[in-house]
């Protein structure tokens, strides 16, 4: 007699449509630590104990409202028996929904709102545009614009003057000629590799190359080092076809200009024989304060987002701060004297004192040494006290305020400048590093 043997187990299917987005919303779900219905093995249907998310006081499901008579409706062979039928609720009890993606989306609550102004950036390029007095406007959007979101800039500068794009990686640059065909855009950083050649050449990007080895079939700028001590040749190699500009980065535009004026007659001495070709040279400091600095075009970064160069207020060369930052205060309380606030009790009570708690911290951008300095709260400015947290920091009040009164970070006259002194760091520093994760910010972007 023939040995017998074992029937192969086959898991079918899912009964239905969309499985795969219930199965998204399960796996979501159990991230939030929520309950959901889950089958018994064959994926076919849940077992009734877990169809309906368990609340209070709802275990195994009755079936006790199937009657002609009841609430529910429905007995055997009526019309009514073929309408929907509540199993296991109460009669005033609330339809529960099933749980979906997007209901699990709206259990992420933000704590902070972000607000690019792209009318404040327009602005901007025009006043630079202005000063430039004939040079080209380069708009630098590296590292996503400093933050304030690359394709969304890119966007605005170009339609406000700005004559090209300036990145830090191909990458970067594939980025923006997906969206912006025929845009010029240089990559300022080092390409060491043939693939990244490559795909500068096929996107047909501009590459600043550091060395006397100038790739083929591909728009080159020869970088010169006049003093950066950072990439570029020390003297020019033989240029050939492919090469269309010549260019160089000054040190000290913001703080020593008569160094920043050696390096430019360092470049004009190198470049004076090739004047056919686009020359630049200028940052956003030496476009604003060194008018022989912009040579055929200046590539504006800090600028442009309405950022002062010097650390000073931006107002005083005419710019707007683009990007502002809003949360709110998340508790109130009154500390005694000899009570504290935050890790290492660095502030400690020596009189009752009203402190508001805000729900951002270094995790979002706001520096764990920006301690001392000053953000609006309810209109008026009020210093961070205690240590700043991965989460939260505490302000110091000088009255009891109500739990959500708004609370100011940067913009409306909080100036990321500020901010910079008390860390000893540079304002865009600081506008790189904001809230770069969805889930704990919500960004918007005003198109006015």
């Amino acid at each position: 007699m023939p040995a017998r043997r074992r029937a192969l187990r086959v898991r079918r299917a899912p009964q239905g449509r969309g499985d795969d987005r219930r199965v998204a919303g399960r796996a979501d779900a159990d991230r939030a630590g929520l309950p959901v219905a889950r089958d018994r093995g064959h994926r076919r249907r849940a077992h009734r104990d877990r169809r309906l998310v368990p609340g209070k006081g709802v275990g195994r499901p009755s079936r006790s409202c199937g009657g002609r008579d009841s609430a529910c409706g429905g007995g055997s062979g009526s019309t009514a028996a073929r309408r929907p039928r509540c199993i296991g609720r109460d009669r005033d009890a609330p339809v529960r929904l099933g749980l979906t993606r997007r209901a699990v989306s709206l259990l992420h609550v933000h704590r902070s709102e972000i607000t690019v102004d792209l009318g404040a950036l327009r602005r901007n390029v025009r006043t630079l545009v202005r000063v430039l007095e004939g040079a080209e406007l380069w708009a630098v959007v590296k590292a996503d614009a400093y933050g304030h979101g690359a394709v969304d800039v890119a966007g605005a500068a170009l339609g406000s003057g700005a004559s090209a794009l300036c990145v830090a990686t191909v990458g970067e640059g594939l980025t923006l000629r997906r969206e912006y065909a025929g845009v010029r855009i240089l990559v300022m950083g080092p390409t060491t590799s043939s693939r990244e050649i490559a795909q500068a050449r096929d996107a047909e990007l501009e590459l600043a190359i550091s060395d006397e080895e100038i790739p083929d079939g591909v728009r080159v700028h020869t970088k010169l080092d006049t003093g950066m001590g950072r990439y570029g040749t020390a003297r020019l190699p033989e240029l050939r076809e492919n090469v269309v500009g010549l260019m160089t980065h000054l040190a000290t535009a913001d703080t020593d200009q008569e160094f920043a004026r050696e390096q430019l007659r360092r470049f004009e001495a190198a470049t004076a024989e090739h004047r056919h070709l686009t020359r630049h040279a200028a940052n956003s400091a030496a476009a604003l304060r060194i008018p022989e600095s912009r040579y055929d075009a200046a590539r504006c970064g800090v600028a442009i987002y309405g950022l002062s160069p010097f650390g000073e207020d931006p107002a005083d060369d005419g710019l707007e701060p683009v990007l502002s930052w809003q949360t709110f205060l998340a508790q109130v309380k009154e500390l005694q004297p000899g009570e504290s606030t935050g890790y290492g009790r660095r502030f400690v009570a020596e009189e009752p004192t009203w402190i508001g708690i805000v729900p951002v911290g270094y995790a979002d951008g706001f520096r764990r040494d920006m301690t001392g300095t000053e953000v609006r709260v309810g209109g008026e400015l009020r210093e961070v006290v205690g240590t700043v947290s991965m989460d939260s920091f505490a302000v110091r009040l000088d009255r009891e305020l109500p739990v959500g009164t708004p609370v100011v970070l940067l913009g409306h006259g909080v100036l990321a400048e500020s901010h910079a002194r008390v860390a000893d760091t540079i304002n865009y520093e600081l506008v790189c590093g904001v809230g770069s994760d969805p889930r704990r910010a919500r960004r918007t972007v005003m198109d006015g």
